[in-house]
């Protein structure tokens, strides 16, 4: 049976499975196709012959001091009889004939041995293309499915979802294609490679191909968005200081980074310099725009306030927000951008909001606090008198000089100045109103009404001569 041996070999050398595999499947076929034949109970195994190249068939028996079960067991006087060292215990095995298994056994023997190959197969796909997760594949188009493409990879096809397609690019059967693997899916079919063109590893990828510098570890790429088909922003920082990270991407004349540009179907790539420093890494993100200052607002909640001249402002933000935006998920803050004037404006109105603030607690003097009490209010940051009638009594009490009884003082001296000033404020808007209607109904009676105009014109009509009219 050297043939058996040599369709193994070549089976493993095709399929890329181990021998070990294939001889393990051709083991269960030829059992499975025993087991159909014998129609028996009897503990049935099956075990390739290195030697002879044969799958023999063997049904074992387990010695036992009584037998009960004549299929399963052989007792140890019958055992000693084969094996004179036998014990209790021990399995004996008794060949069967594979020679009479027929057709049908065979072909049952066949089913086996090529659904246990194509399990072999799927594994090792499977395998293979889960270690290469975010790696960079060539395939070719093979056909469209409702939108998605179909991808052949050589060894397996991959589907290129609808959604994993950049807007910029179509394609055609046949087209050749660069792709990156972002998953393997287990199905009943057998394992589903997910590919996509609009995944950063791609542009990650594309990047250590073209760059010498990113290959061997000189420039370290230490971020990448895209917006598919729009625009990219990848960071990049060198390990040495000789070495210019972003010329080195961009290289003689933009060749480098022009090639991936063609690759990617004209999409924009911004790329920045990396930095440790968020508002260093901040300015540089935003390019090509040219930041004023940066303010660092909430460390915790990572966000930064970016001020730009107002010329700068719409390109520091981007068609539709793009650039903010990407700038954003590379430093992975949040970042609120003002023109000059905003800022300006923004600080004049807290000022305001502050004299405001400052002159409602000075006035309570004049509802029975004195000015040294105001004064502390004020450096205790208490924000008016609507603020005060907000504050609990351990709030108030926090400012210096001030215990519970001067806490109810204040309180009550806060809600007589609001009550009063409501009541202003009430006063002046009922006459502002009637200011108003006043200056309605002088209006009105002013004016001629429509019907005496339409009379008073129809009159001087009839004065006229029917020439000049």
């Amino acid at each position: 049976m050297a043939t058996l041996r040599q369709q193994i070999e070549q089976i493993s050398r095709e399929k890329n499975i181990k021998p070990d595999v294939i001889i393990a499947a051709i083991e269960d076929a030829i059992l499975t196709a025993s087991k159909k034949y014998y129609k028996s109970t009897e503990d049935l195994r099956a075990r390739f012959n290195q030697e002879s190249g044969q799958i023999e068939v063997f049904a074992v028996r387990q010695v036992v001091e009584t037998v009960e079960t004549e299929d399963t067991q052989i007792s140890l006087d019958e055992a000693r009889k084969l094996i004179p060292e036998a014990e209790v215990g021990a399995e004996i095995e008794f060949p069967k004939p594979t020679d009479v298994l027929g057709r049908i056994a065979a072909q049952t023997a066949k089913q086996v041995i090529f659904q246990k190959v194509r399990e072999a197969e799927r594994d090792h796909v499977f395998a293979e293309y889960s270690a290469r997760q975010g790696d960079v594949v060539n395939g070719i188009v093979k056909r469209q499915e409702m939108g998605d493409l179909v991808v052949d990879l050589g060894k397996a096809e991959a589907l290129l979802p609808r959604k994993e397609q950049s807007r910029a690019e179509s394609y055609q059967t046949g087209d050749r294609i660069r792709v990156a693997i972002v998953r393997v899916n287990k199905a009943a079919k057998g394992p589903q490679v997910v590919v996509s063109r609009t995944d950063p590893a791609l542009l990650v990828k594309l990047f250590e191909t073209e760059v010498p510098e990113i290959y061997d570890g000189t420039v370290q790429i230490k971020g990448c968005v895209r917006e598919a088909g729009e625009r990219a922003k990848v960071a990049v920082w060198s390990r040495e200081r000789d070495v210019d990270p972003v010329g080195a991407c961009v290289g003689m004349k933009g060749t480098r980074v022009q090639s991936i540009i063609r690759e990617l179907r004209g999409e924009k790539i911004d790329i920045v310099e990396w930095s440790d420093d968020p508002t260093t890494f901040v300015i540089n993100a935003l390019s090509p725009a040219k930041v004023s200052r940066v303010q660092v607002m909430d460390e915790e909640e990572r966000i930064m306030e970016v001020v730009v001249e107002d010329k700068q402002l719409s390109l520091a933000i981007g068609k539709k927000g793009q650039n903010v935006r990407l700038a954003a998920k590379l430093v992975g803050w949040r970042i609120d951008i003002k023109s000059e004037e905003e800022k300006r404006r923004a600080v004049e109105a807290e000022m305001a909001r502050m004299a405001r603030m400052v002159e409602e607690l000075r006035a309570l003097a004049a509802f029975g606090l004195s000015e040294e009490l105001c004064q502390k209010l004020i450096d205790a940051g208490v924000e008016g008198v609507g603020h005060i009638l907000q504050l609990s009594d351990e709030n108030l009490t926090q400012v210096e000089g001030v215990d519970l009884a001067l806490a109810a003082t204040i309180r009550e001296a806060a809600a007589r100045a609001n009550a009063e000033w409501e009541r202003r404020e009430a006063e002046e808007r009922e006459a502002a109103e009637a200011a108003a209607a006043a200056a309605a109904a002088e209006a009105e009676a002013a004016s001629p009404t429509d019907e005496g105009t339409a009379m008073a014109g129809a009159e001087a009509h009839e004065g006229e001569p029917d020439g000049e009219r």
